[in-house]
């Protein structure tokens, strides 16, 4: 149970969670153009491990390159407490990306293009001698290029060319990663904000640090309100395959969660800030829901 508890740590759970639901809703909507005569499961389960094993690599690698860092930002990490030793740290991304490859090269060219631009980009961003998460700009990139864009169009593709014969990505895909893409923008933004001791002290040139912390806040939640408002007008502009009435109002629900939650927060203080964070990734996990359903219920 140790093991498995500091396992979880290690994987960062959020991420998983976040992976996972993500894949899972661009399967559903990608089945969802289909007849239902086949579920294609075996396809979601594999595709679920092999980006799973990509994400336990990029964040496990991160972990491994910042352990000193991570000893001031986030103790309760596994390396970073001494719960597991560096040695085990290498052998749990060695395994993770090496299934996560072997999957891959096996399910076809989307999903392999997914996992090697996921993995360049997750190498990039912890790694001499690019180490990305140095400057926000290219931080925020490699966030905002695999959960905003690779993630959504080719795992989309690999999923709509496989049950579907088709390689044409549909408006409400288009909508979904241009939502996507700014809620990534605001994790990259608000995962640092947290951690700005330790940051400074080693160097890393977050936004928080060059902005504030208060206006990266503020900047990241109006982006997000301004997201909800345009997606709570866009199924009675354009037409998307959505139940119209269904989709404005669980965004108009999303804003005032947002505000609710963003009042909340006392910035000065780094738990109640990680707290909000975690709550941006909910919010971000319920976007998937609320296409995916809305979708369902068309």
């Amino acid at each position: 149970m140790s093991f498995l508890r500091n396992f979880i740590r290690f994987s960062r759970l959020h991420t998983v969670v976040g992976t996972t639901l993500s894949i899972s809703a661009l399967y559903a909507l990608a089945l969802s153009y289909s007849a239902y005569e086949d579920l294609h499961l075996s396809l979601l389960a594999l595709t679920l491990i092999s980006c799973l094993g990509a994400n336990i690599y990029i964040v496990g690698l991160n972990q491994i390159t910042d352990v000193e860092i991570d000893r001031i930002n986030k103790p309760w990490l596994p390396l970073a407490s001494g719960a597991f030793s560096m040695r085990r740290g290498y052998i749990l991304i060695f395994v993770s990306v090496l299934v996560s490859l072997l999957i891959a090269f096996w399910l076809g060219s989307y999903l392999l293009l997914t996992v090697l631009l996921s993995l360049a980009l997750g190498t990039a961003y912890s790694l001499p001698p690019f180490r990305l998460k140095r400057f926000y700009f290219w931080a925020a990139f490699c966030i905002i290029a695999v959960r905003g864009v690779i993630v959504n169009l080719l795992l989309f593709l690999h999923f709509h060319s496989t049950i579907n014969g088709l390689e044409n990505i549909p408006p409400l895909i288009w909508l979904l990663t241009a939502a996507i893409f700014v809620y990534s923008i605001v994790i990259a933004w608000f995962k640092d904000i947290p951690d700005m001791e330790g940051d400074r002290k080693f160097q890393i040139r977050t936004l928080s640090l060059s902005w504030g912390a208060k206006s990266v806040f503020l900047a990241g939640n109006v982006l997000i309100a301004l997201v909800y408002l345009f997606l709570a007008l866009a199924p009675f502009v354009w037409s998307l395959s959505v139940h119209p009435w269904f989709f404005a109002g669980a965004h108009l629900v999303m804003l005032v969660l947002l505000w609710v939650g963003g009042f909340l927060v006392r910035l000065d203080e780094p738990g109640s800030m990680r707290r909000y964070y975690q709550f941006i990734w909910l919010l971000f996990f319920l976007e998937y829901g609320v296409f995916g359903l809305g979708k369902m219920v068309y």
